[in-house]
């Protein structure tokens, strides 16, 4: 716990959201000036550099913010841009805009340093969900196929009909913040869940979750799950996968122990009821060859991919393909409110900070999440 500095004197904030080039990032829009105003409103001490309209690490760049502006900046929001060290000796938290840290943690600021990195996770949970469901819902529906048929003009009903998903199996693999809203969607559907997390949470406290939400989103208090796993060991992620699962859902981040952590033997454990797997992790999280063997052997039922390996996916891979595959470009966590919402996160740690308290979101720099 730190002092309570409700102004935030003493702090400068660099915005580096807006940016453009490399290192690929989300290019959602800039900070308007009137989300600065609010940040002034409430920190009045707080310095405010908002960079817009340059490419980082170009001479545009260094002419409207150059190295020397670095010294005094305590916070910085950006996607994947960063200062060296030495250029920022005073940082003390950084709020990327996704929630996937890996890309990060090679990075001497972070190995160097003791700045707190801060996820932006809790503002893909409702998009990514409605992703979710709609691909799952479409293929059990056979809406592609319906599709193709009014493409072509044609009248003509398909096998026997959908079933339905009241009293259906989904397991979530990885519960944090997209976990969760996936599992309130799939909820109201009258779906059992099933949830596994990396580490163990055998206490109802344990299962609680205090990062960022979206208001009157997810599943904070961990009530929904009708049954928690463990995915820490490969006999508890096995037991997950033996729970008699309709639908798995891939919500974990990547991280050396999550690589490849979908592969053959876990889909021949999903084959009794020829499992629908949702991938909106990361595509390395399952062995691409694997699933398409599963797929292609009916082990199980079919997949939607927002994420692949290798990514993006090149013309001509055998995956294009494969039967019963909904193949997405990774955009199931863009959003119209994406900017907004990573301000709320920025804005929910700066009152966090003023108050002297932990911030939110922050990023284990050993585990990768």
């Amino acid at each position: 716990m730190q002092q309570p500095n409700k102004t935030l004197k003493g702090h400068k904030l660099v915005i580096l959201f807006g940016l453009t080039g490399p290192p690929k990032t989300i290019q959602a829009a800039v900070f308007p000036e009137d989300w600065i105003a609010e940040l002034t409103e409430l920190f009045s001490d707080l310095k405010i550099a908002n960079i817009k309209g340059v490419t980082w690490g170009t001479d545009d760049f260094q002419a409207k913010f150059p190295d020397e502006e670095w010294k005094d900046a305590t916070i910085v929001v950006t996607g994947s841009a960063l200062p060296t060290p030495e250029m920022a000796p005073n940082l003390e938290y950084i709020q990327i805009q996704i929630a996937g840290a890996n890309h990060m943690l090679k990075n001497r600021l972070i190995t160097e340093t003791n700045v707190k990195l801060c996820n932006a996770s809790g503002i893909h949970g409702t998009q990514i969900a409605e992703w979710v469901v709609a691909t799952f819902l479409s293929f059990r529906h056979q809406l592609l196929q319906y599709n193709s048929l009014q493409s072509q003009a044609k009248w003509h009903k398909l096998g026997n009909g959908a079933q339905d998903s009241v009293g259906q199996r989904i397991g979530i693999l990885g519960y944090g913040a997209v976990g969760r809203q996936v599992a309130r969607v799939f909820k109201a559907l009258g779906m059992v869940i099933h949830a596994c997390t990396l580490r163990p949470r055998e206490t109802p406290e344990s299962r609680k979750d205090d990062t960022y939400v979206t208001p009157g989103c997810g599943d904070p208090d961990g009530l929904l799950p009708s049954k928690w796993f463990s995915a820490s060991s490969k006999a508890g992620l096995h037991e997950f996968l033996l729970s008699g699962l309709d639908i798995l859902v891939l919500a974990i981040p990547l991280t050396s122990k999550t690589q490849g952590i979908i592969g053959r033997e876990e889909l021949r454990l999903l084959s009794a009821k020829r499992t629908f797997i949702s991938n909106v992790a990361r595509g390395e999280v399952i062995d691409t060859d694997a699933l398409i063997e599963a797929v292609e052997a009916d082990l199980i039922c079919g997949a939607a991919l927002d994420v692949t390996d290798p990514e993006p996916l090149p013309d001509g891979h055998r995956l294009w393909s494969t039967k019963n595959v909904i193949i997405t470009p990774h955009v199931s966590g863009d959003s119209e409110v994406y900017a907004r919402r990573v301000f709320e996160v920025l804005k929910h740690n700066l009152v966090r900070l003023s108050n002297g308290e932990e911030l939110s979101n922050q990023v284990d720099k050993i585990s990768g999440y």
